[in-house]
């Protein structure tokens, strides 16, 4: 997605989201899928409001689009509707995430160590690009960056699995995922660390060895989840 930002002035806690462009899809899925990550990253916070219009100036498109991709996360429950103002981020309690992480754990962990088997080079080795975005984003503090192409490496992993069903349930528990955590995480210069862990999964399935495999994403998996409660600390 490109990264130019719209030149306008900003309302208060209101994140500054790229601009759109391009023809690789259309601007209701660009919208909803960066909304998605500015929604994980915490970069949208839970309880604002949000209009339509001004998110669409940040995005340099009409608010129509906006409101489109705003329903469409309302109806994954990300978003509550507020008639005649917007839409409010819907918050998260650590009850859910802790629930979230037990899935996920149950449902990537054996995959992805199964990919150690199974997985051909080629299709390993095309992931690499976007674990390096994964540590670039990480480097410089650029948390929407840095959950769009996490979203690509995790998923475009698992699909290597042939089951689409089950991108399919993944995808939606990292969108109802908050990571409010992560801005902290940079300052502390903690980040960075967790980022590099996708390089190192990567290189572990490379080399077909299924136990460090199990390690590495039981230890990252730990730290996505740490993630969600450094805003409490």
């Amino acid at each position: 997605m490109m990264r130019d930002m719209a030149q306008r002035p900003q309302e208060a806690d209101a994140p500054a989201l790229p601009r759109l462009g391009g023809r690789r899809s259309s601007y209701r899925e660009r919208v909803a899928d960066a909304l998605r990550a500015a929604l994980i990253a915490g970069e949208l916070r839970p309880g604002q409001v949000y209009s339509a219009p001004s998110l669409a100036a940040r995005f340099g498109v009409s608010a129509t689009p906006v409101r489109e991709a705003m329903l469409d996360l309302a109806k994954e429950g990300l978003v509550d509707t507020v008639p005649n103002k917007g839409f409010r981020v819907t918050a998260v309690s650590e009850r859910q995430l802790d629930e979230y992480t037990h899935v996920r754990a149950l449902i990537e962990t054996p995959t992805v160590v199964e990919l150690a088997r199974t997985a051909d080079r080629v299709s390993l080795e095309a992931l690499r690009p976007a674990a390096r975005e994964i540590v670039a984003a990480a480097a410089v503090g650029d948390l929407i960056a840095y959950v769009e192409a996490d979203n690509r490496f995790h998923l475009g992993l698992l699909a290597l699995a042939g089951n689409a069903h089950l991108v399919e349930v993944v995808a939606d528990l990292r969108g109802r995922s908050r990571l409010y955590g992560l801005t902290s995480l940079v300052e502390a210069g903690r980040l960075l660390a967790s980022a590099e862990e996708h390089l190192e999964l990567l290189d572990a399935l490379l080399e077909r060895d299924e136990k460090a495999v199990r390690e590495i994403m039981t230890r990252h998996l730990g730290h996505v989840r740490g993630l969600w409660a450094a805003a409490g600390d």
